[in-house]
């Protein structure tokens, strides 16, 4: 079974896919940043396009402001330092 193009969904990745990886399901709008440490929102979820195209142009803040996620492989090779199997040890956690 072949699906259908979807124009629109190629339009928008060819626009924004240097920044954004965009997908869509049947009801939503969804963007995921190519760069984990972005000053901006890391996922767009909209289900309206016209919505959705504006954050893409403009996104919203990070929840938490400009810190990264403790989860953020870059803050990991940076400041943890493995312990054993598992357990890892943050000499200097990161504020902001």
């Amino acid at each position: 079974m072949s699906r259908e193009r979807d124009l629109l969904l190629e339009l928008l990745r060819e626009r924004y896919g240097e920044r954004w990886a965009i997908r869509r399901s049947e009801h939503l709008w969804i963007a995921t940043a190519n760069d984990p440490d972005a000053d901006h929102a890391p996922t767009l979820v909209q289900p309206d396009l016209d919505t959705f195209v504006g954050e893409l142009e403009a996104p919203p803040p990070r929840a938490g402001g400009p810190c990264r996620s403790l989860m953020a492989a870059s803050l990991f090779a940076e400041n943890v330092e493995r312990v054993t199997d598992g357990v890892y040890y943050i000499s200097d956690p990161p504020g902001c």
